[in-house]
């Protein structure tokens, strides 16, 4: 592939010339992003003030720490000598096409438009010397790394990747964009998601399979609700079983024990079903006055809830909590796999189902009250999941961060806890578009692609071999998770409201066009590799009514701002017989991925890509930040002037419903699950949780992540001028 050559650059230093001074030292680049937070004398927010300390940072400390070298493939071959980077990936190309590759990313001339985002740049993801001494990438050559790795000897893919990154359109997740290329490195996936039989050998194995993950730097979440429950009989003697909390302990203290070379630490979840007999006591470990013996600290907590729950809790009635071992005993299927909403009476009548009630609306408020202590749970509204579904199977658990949402089956284990019969957990991946730059793309369905594409690399190029379900279930499936973010930016840099009726028919139309691009990307794939994902043939997609809501009647926008947007962008929405045409493609070749969209919460990349974080509302205009030794750090909203402030409404004032609603508009155009965070004011209650939780299962919302109460300002503590105190 041709590349035009860019501008000329400015000689480089000596080759291999060591940085001077260190890393952790702290000049005026800390005073200068201070200042975002004070207004200026005319009232302005001074946001010139934090592009100088982002110029500073880079001045006074990373250039002077940074390892020089003379040439392109001398730096290469200098980091691939002192193992540093992988050299394989890089001998897939054309020397000549390395470097001016490399040429070409330092010639766009990149830069970041915040301090903080330089700084967790530096901080979080550059390549540095073991001794933590020197940085040996900037911004566009860790850029170039991955997009070279991802590209897997494509030219062509490589220097897409290239262009759709350094304009921002599209940002790998941390651990693709942290690891890519590094010859000491974690993983590149995100997620990953492990059921639990009830028995001993699945619970052993699976603590070693979290321990393995959380290694190679992997948030895992583990599904509880197969284990037999507390004073259940083992072996027909009664009161032996000890329950899931023993368990969620063992867990917990695997995930603090086992981490990424510090680098990141570990983090694990766990899913509960609400119909479980352990379900109070699951949730009690979350109470801030639990005794310690069975409190839960780190562990995030889940809580599957069907829709037979709500109707219980409307009608005050109780709900049975039912035996995961008899169920299975007379069922012959886990409790995990099957609709309890559908089963309830019947398991309900069945006196060898041992069985204990609670109050279904106990329950609720329980859930609501343990949400407004600590956030948690996270939940997962299982029957609207698994209406949405179009693969075979059931959906019972999801991830740390609540968007993965895919089939898990059971593995089994011998006595030695080898496995006898490897079943399918999950691994995904993530990487998110900006939703603005993407409305700039020159070819829109060119950067969905590329992305789609980009995430399916990762996932061929990854086997988890310590853990053989995981690497099982990633090579059926394929499965990807395109992600969004910057919604609110985008939305208010076009001076619409966050949860307007334009902002949610915007949002609507945004997404099923990213829906129609990332299915015939997939579709391609599926034609050139020649195979479809394990299991097509019983899909929504084998059959064409996954399509039926596209092909039914013609759409378009429905307010003419939406439809302004579009049109001004050249991108052109797709109609039926686009639709009908891709269907029937679909269809006849298949797609390669199972599964190929789920929005992450995005934290450290959107600082990074200069974004609003997901698609939820900022929850700050100027955002308070702290960051290890450095202290208080200040990121003002993307997109953010003193011009369209109105814009800017924060998470809190704009309340639960819009954002459900914004939400829902983009969830039927998603196959898997959005981290959707509800805010609330100080004045919340825990009724208004439980009403907004309500609501969100009403607009089918398939899961909430956190739940997040503004914190009241502390007396006296509010600094004349202060942006942060008065916006």
């Amino acid at each position: 592939m041709t590349i035009t050559e860019p501008p000329a650059s400015p000689p480089s230093e000596t080759a291999a010339t060591p940085a001077r001074g260190g890393i952790g030292e702290r000049k005026d680049y800390h005073a200068l992003n201070a200042q975002l937070n004070l207004f200026a004398p005319d009232g302005s927010i001074q946001f010139d003030k934090d592009r100088e300390a982002a110029d500073a940072y880079l001045t006074q400390h990373v250039a002077p720490n940074t390892r020089r070298f003379g040439s392109v493939w001398e730096r290469l071959e200098w980091l691939i000598a002192h193992d540093y980077y992988e050299e394989l990936y890089l001998r897939a190309y054309d020397p000549d096409f390395v470097e001016l590759l490399h040429e070409r990313a330092s010639g766009v001339g990149h830069r970041f438009q915040t301090f903080l985002g330089a700084f967790k740049f530096f901080t979080s993801y550059a390549l540095k010397t073991f001794d933590g001494a020197s940085y040996l990438e900037g911004f566009e050559e860790r850029v170039v790394a991955t997009a070279l790795f991802l590209g897997q000897g494509n030219a062509e893919l490589a220097a897409r990747l290239v262009d759709e990154m350094l304009s921002g359109r599209f940002q790998p997740a941390t651990p693709t964009f942290l690891n890519a290329g590094k010859a000491q490195r974690g993983e590149l996936v995100s997620c990953f998601l492990l059921r639990l039989e009830d028995n001993l050998e699945s619970i052993g194995r699976s603590v070693n399979s979290a321990l393995q993950l959380s290694k190679r730097g992997g948030g895992v979440a583990l599904l509880l609700t197969n284990l037999r429950e507390t004073g259940a009989p083992i072996k027909q003697i009664e009161n032996q079983a000890s329950g899931v909390v023993p368990v969620m302990k063992i867990l917990e203290d695997s995930f603090s024990y086992a981490n990424q070379l510090g680098a990141r630490q570990g983090a694990g979840a766990a899913y509960l079903h609400a119909h479980h007999p352990d379900i109070m006591r699951f949730l009690d470990t979350k109470r801030e006055n639990a005794d310690e013996k069975i409190r839960i600290k780190t562990l995030s907590l889940g809580v599957v809830i069907p829709d037979i729950t709500f109707e219980l809790a409307k009608q005050n009635r109780e709900m049975h909590l039912f035996s995961p071992y008899d169920v299975l005993r007379e069922t012959g299927i886990p409790l995990s796999d099957q609709s309890v909403s559908d089963r309830y009476e019947e398991f309900v009548a069945n006196p060898r189902i041992r069985k204990t009630t609670i109050s279904a609306r106990d329950f609720f408020k329980t859930l609501a009250e343990l949400q407004f202590e600590s956030g948690y749970p996270y939940v997962l509204f299982e029957d609207t999941v698994n209406r949405a579904n179009p693969l075979q199977g059931w959906v019972n658990m999801s991830n740390l961060c609540s968007e993965i949402l895919q089939v898990n089956t059971p593995s089994t284990y011998d006595a030695a806890i080898g496995y006898a019969e490897v079943g399918r957990d999950i691994s995904c991946n993530l990487g998110s578009l900006n939703i603005a730059q993407t409305m700039a793309s020159p070819d829109f369905g060119a950067t969905v692609e590329t992305a789609v594409r980009a995430l399916t690399s990762v996932s061929d190029q990854t086997d988890v071999d310590a853990v053989p379900s995981v690497a099982a279930g990633n090579a059926a499936s394929h499965a990807i998770g395109l992600g969004q973010m910057n919604l609110h930016g985008y939305l208010a840099s076009q001076r619409i409201h966050y949860g307007s009726e334009e902002g949610i028919d915007f949002t609507d139309a945004y997404f099923r066009a990213v829906a129609y691009h990332a299915l015939r990307a997939s579709n391609r794939l599926a034609i050139e590799h020649g195979e479809a994902f394990t299991g097509f043939e019983q899909s929504d997609y084998a059959d064409g009514t996954y399509f039926d809501r596209y092909v039914a009647e013609e759409w378009r926008p429905a307010t003419e701002r939406t439809r302004d947007l579009f049109t001004a962008a050249g991108i052109a929405l797709p109609s039926v017989a686009d639709w009908e045409a891709l269907r029937d493609s679909i269809r006849e070749h298949g797609i390669y991925n199972a599964y190929l969209q789920a929005v992450p919460p995005t934290g450290s990349i959107s600082y990074v890509n200069y974004s609003t974080a997901s698609i939820h509302p900022i929850a700050a205009k100027i955002e308070i930040r702290k960051e290890g030794k450095l202290g208080r750090v200040y990121y003002p909203a993307p997109h953010m002037t003193d011009d369209n402030l109105e814009f800017f409404e924060d998470a809190y004032e704009i309340g639960p419903e819009k954002i459900i609603d914004t939400y829902a508009a983009a969830t039927q155009h998603v196959d898997q699950g959005l981290s959707l965070t509800l805010f609330f004011k100080d004045t919340a209650t825990t009724r208004d949780i439980n009403r907004a939780q309500i609501y969100a299962w009403r607009k089918g919302i398939k899961t909430l992540y956190y739940i997040r109460l503004r914190q009241l300002a502390l007396e006296g503590t509010e600094i004349e001028g202060c942006v942060s105190c008065a916006l």
